[in-house]
């Protein structure tokens, strides 16, 4: 519970001058001199007109901002803060949108909403969030917080504590994101309000079976009684339910790429000969490329109820009880219609490559598949807390916590493929067939997407085409994430002295991980069926425009069939149902139980002629981990073609590992007051992040004879398994020291500069571990890579900026004027190896097996991350445009120790308008993604495309009644 105080230019790249021209419009207002900031309240009217000004309660964006100012400026730690006076006023769409306003904050978009936030240019994992200033639950695997479970419209505080304090729950390196719900005695007055919003997507126009306007509704209701001898109670009630689309439209590569031998000529019948470090340390030239290519395209539909309530009881001046709930439960549905064109390392020829392995040309053959997938998401979170707090004694003040988190995410997948075969469903050959059932292809990436262009005596939008390897999935996740934790704190407060309250608590928690994946898997080669199948569930590609905006597309639409009909048709019921055995070598079960304690001074003191606050503290924490893994017995199934797989046996056996670590966290800051306006803060601490939770698996992944998992040796097969995740993994720990100028002009006006430095003890690096298998009745030594934690140091230098100023000074409606900007500067050494292409280290032996591709920066950095907004108040109506930006950043896979991801720099601008009828009603409209950004990824080095995702812009129109 947190306390108050007493790289590179790869091709297809768009231009970043877009981003620049956004930003510095939304800028140049702000060049103006900031010297009319000490007078901008002080009209060149007479005193008396002054004081009857100074009497006007601030409202709207202008208010709070004025309240972030002023919650900044009280906070014990260098910090940023956006806060509003009065319910429902966060001037955001969302949590996460709220988040990425704050300086240093950065987010990774996903379904065209804001995620996985990052600070100060460090990823998720190396930050913490807490909700009520305690740890919440996602069904992701990772330590995170899905910010869109908690409804903007019941938060009225996000802040960002950039350094820590001894009383802050561990794990926030890069920082800590607190989100507060109002309490209700403090809020002080009865209010019932009524929100409602319409929602429209701009690609939903473009599906031929359109999804309409969404919509979402929240209600809630504050109220303090006064009981007499039972003392003051405060309620706070809230509900809200939502639906809507996410349309979106994508061209993907798989996320497995391998090395290629760039000097052979590869067989029109086989795959490319992989090679490894050590061949291309000795001279033997390469090129990058992934097992498959897809079209993808979307019809998702999203729905959501929540529920919040608080209750605040003071019974008497030295008791208050505060208890909290909070409940929400999301239904996803997602229809994908795939091209998949899933043999991309065959008949690679004609290859033009970079000098670091991108592959921008090629001629290839490849199997093409029209696959459908229809999957039903549920997602359910509850959580809570219990806070009492007692005050024996004016010097004495105890505090007991108790909280629980659980999110339980269920899903399930129904898919479908038909593979393009030599014969159509009228028994002729199909145009362009080669080798059985390959395609020639041409391979060009210079436009926004690769250009792709097959053999034109092949046509992909004839269904007849589709007649082969048909395959029916049926694959069920269900993740699991729960937190019990309780914690005592103590406050005693002196009456005199250097110290003016001593602090201390110990804090107890478990948090327990699970996962498992089913997959039922039914195939057919029967031809009978195969062709009834495919006349049955023929559909229309499902929208018009695919991929229109981006330059380079060559296939815009493909042969597409219902996945449900299909299901159906060959397994005769719309679900078979989970199997008999849930057991899977790739299940995790992770159970991470922490202890913490703490000792904390306040201070208030003068040091060099100077007023300064602060605190000083140490924290001890320990973590236990116990991981269980399964083992299983793998059998080699040869192919007709000469390629093999792997499936289990059946037969399993339990591990279990358990491991441990203590860290001593010591902390201090300092508030100078150089002036009553003026404000130096030094900070300086030591910090943790513990690996997530998913990460700390003890399973193992293998290609158990899925589809297009074939290798040409057993070789090559036993190189595919590898780690859910490594239980030993210790935690990143970092020195951190910050110092922070902050000027507040006047309650309008900041302007604030901050440095920061991180020294990390750790990186991640993947290790090879020996271990034994059962393959086919014999006993090999295999060599399996997990992800480690390293001891090599790195450092992070960084720099951050930011000014608010209103121009309440100009004249008329120009009054109304305002601004805000931030940026962040970060640079790090940090080394993130590929786990298959990067370096990797026997730790056994100590050898050290070089990398192909270069290692990766930390997870989430971007060394530019910038927003600016203006603002415009004009009487009732309330005008501000955002704009968000941030340059390239590695994207780790949550969950799975996979490759490099590289995300590309993108901006997104914002707008909204609120206009107060009266004071009880008003209207709102609101855009997002103005810019219509796509989101466009790398693998495994800049410059290699992997992926192109586009969502189109939104609009929102909505009403609030408050009485």
């Amino acid at each position: 519970m947190l306390h108050d105080r007493r790289t590179a230019s790869p091709r297809g790249l768009r231009h970043t001058a877009l981003h620049s021209a956004l930003f510095y419009a939304l800028c140049a207002t702000a060049a103006l001199p900031l010297a009319h900031a000490q007078d901008a309240d002080a009209p060149a009217t007479p005193p008396a007109e002054a004081t009857t000004l100074d009497q006007v309660q601030v409202t709207g964006i202008r208010g709070t901002i004025q309240t972030s100012i002023d919650k900044k400026r009280e906070e014990t730690v260098v910090s940023d803060v956006l806060a509003a006076d009065d319910i429902g006023d966060l001037p955001a769409l969302s949590i996460g949108e709220a988040i990425e306003t704050i300086t240093g904050a950065s987010t990774h978009r996903e379904k065209g909403g804001a995620s996985e936030i990052s600070i100060r240019g460090l990823g998720p994992f190396l930050g913490s969030s807490t909700f009520n200033g305690r740890e919440a639950t996602n069904g992701s695997g990772d330590r995170s917080v899905n910010f869109n479970q908690f409804p903007s419209e019941l938060i009225n505080t996000v802040a960002i504590y950039k350094t820590q304090r001894a009383d802050f729950v561990e794990g926030g390196v890069a920082g800590t994101i607190n989100m507060e719900t109002v309490k209700p005695l403090e809020y002080g007055k009865r209010t019932f309000q009524l929100d409602g919003r319409g929602t429209w997507q701009e690609y939903d126009d473009r599906l031929k079976d359109k999804d309409g306007v969404g919509w979402r509704g929240t209600a809630s209701y504050i109220d303090q009684f006064d009981m007499g001898n039972a003392g003051k109670l405060g309620v706070s009630i809230g509900v809200q339910a939502l639906e809507g689309s996410n349309p979106e439209e994508m061209f993907s590569s798989s996320s497995t790429w391998v090395a290629c031998d760039g000097r052979e000529v590869v067989g029109a019948t086989r795959n490319c000969t992989q090679v490894n470090g050590k061949d291309v340390a000795n001279g033997v030239p390469y090129y990058l490329v992934p097992s498959s290519r897809i079209y993808r395209q979307f019809i998702e539909h999203d729905k959501r109820d929540s529920q919040f309530a608080a209750l605040q009881w003071r019974p008497s001046d030295t008791v208050e009880v505060n208890l909290d709930y909070q409940h929400s439960k999301r239904d996803y549905t997602e229809d994908r219609s795939d091209l998949s064109l899933s043999s991309m390392m065959r008949n690679l020829n004609n290859r033009v490559v970079t000098d670091d392995g991108a592959l921008l040309h090629h001629t290839g053959s490849t199997t093409v598949d029209s696959t459908g997938n229809f999957l039903e998401r549920q997602e359910e979170y509850t959580g809570g807390g219990l806070n009492v707090i007692f005050r024996p004694s004016p010097a004495w003040t105890l505090s007991t916590d108790l909280s629980y988190s659980n999110t339980l995410r269920d899903q399930i997948e129904r898919s479908t493929r038909l593979r393009a075969g030599r014969t159509d469903v009228n028994g002729q050959p199909v145009g362009g067939i080669k080798n059985t059932r390959y395609v020639d292809y041409t391979y060009d990436y210079s436009g926004d997407v690769p250009s792709i262009s097959l053999d034109p005596a092949f046509d992909v939008n004839n269904p007849d085409n589709f007649t082969d390897s048909a395959l029916v999935r049926r694959r069920q996740q269900n993740r699991e994430h729960t937190i019990r934790a309780g914690r005592f704190d103590a406050t005693f407060t002196p009456e005199s002295g250097f110290f003016t309250a001593i602090k201390g608590g110990l804090r107890r928690s478990e948090a327990t991980y699970t996962d498992y994946t089913d997959t039922v898997d039914v195939t057919t080669t029967n031809v009978a069926a195969i062709r009834a199948a495919n006349l049955a569930c023929r559909q229309a590609f499902p929208q018009d425009d695919f991929l229109d905006n981006a330059s380079g597309n060559t296939i815009d639409q493909w042969a597409s069939f219902d996945s449900r009909c299909l299901f159906k048709a060959f397994t005769g019921v719309d679900d078979t149902g989970l199997s008999a055995d849930l057991r899977n070598p790739a299940n995790n079960d992770v159970t991470e139980k922490t202890s913490a304690l703490y000792l904390m001074g306040d201070y208030s003191a003068e040091w060099f002629g100077l007023p300064v606050t602060g605190n000083i503290g140490v924290r001890g924490v320990r973590t236990e981990v116990r991981s269980v893994g399964l083992r299983s017995g793998l059998d080699v199934i040869n192919n007709p073609d000469g390629t093999v797989t792997l499936e289990p046996t059946g037969d399993f056996t339990s591990q279990v590992l358990k491991s441990s670590n203590t860290e001593w966290l010591p902390s201090f800051n300092a508030a100078f007051e150089l002036r009553p306006d003026l404000l130096l803060r030094v900070g300086a601490y030591r910090a943790m992040s513990r690996p997530d939770l998913a990460a700390e698996g003890f399973g193992r992944t293998f290609n158990l004879g899925e589809v297009d998992t074939e290798f040409n040796s057993v070789g090559d097969a036993l190189r595919s398994i590898t780690a859910t995740g490594n239980p030993r993994a210790k935690p990143l720990m970092s020195w951190n020291g910050d110092l922070s100028l902050e000027w507040y002009a006047n309650e309008d006006t900041l302007l604030s500069g901050a440095l920061y430095y991180k020294q990390f003890n750790g990186g991640s690096m993947p290790v090879i571990v020996n271990e034994s298998f059962d393959i086919d009745g014999q006993s090999v030594t295999v060599p399996v890579e997990q992800l480690a934690t390293s001891d090599q140091k790195s450092d992070l230098f960084g720099v951050e900026f930011t000014a608010s100023h209103s121009f309440s000074y100009l004249p008329g409606i120009f009054s109304g004027l305002g601004v805000k900007a931030s940026y962040n500067y970060a640079d790090s050494n940090f080394k993130t190896e590929d786990l298959r292409l990067g370096e990797s280290t026997d730790p056994t032996t100590g050898v050290v097996t070089p990398g192909i591709v270069e290692p990766a920066n930390i997870f989430g950095l971007s060394k530019h991350v910038a927003s600016a907004q203006v603002y415009w108040g004009l009487g009732k109506l309330d005008l501000q445009a955002i704009y968000k930006y941030r340059s390239d950043y590695y994207q780790q896979f949550v969950g799975d120790p996979s490759q490099n991801r590289y995300v590309r720099d993108n901006g997104s601008l914002d707008f909204r308008a609120t206009y107060k009828v009266n004071k009880h009603l008003s209207l709102s409209l609101s855009a997002s993604n103005l810019t219509d950004e796509p989101r466009v990824s790398d693998m495994p080095i800049l410059g290699s495309f992997r992926e192109y995702t586009t969502y189109g812009r939104r609009y929102y129109l909505g009403v609030r009644y408050r009485f």
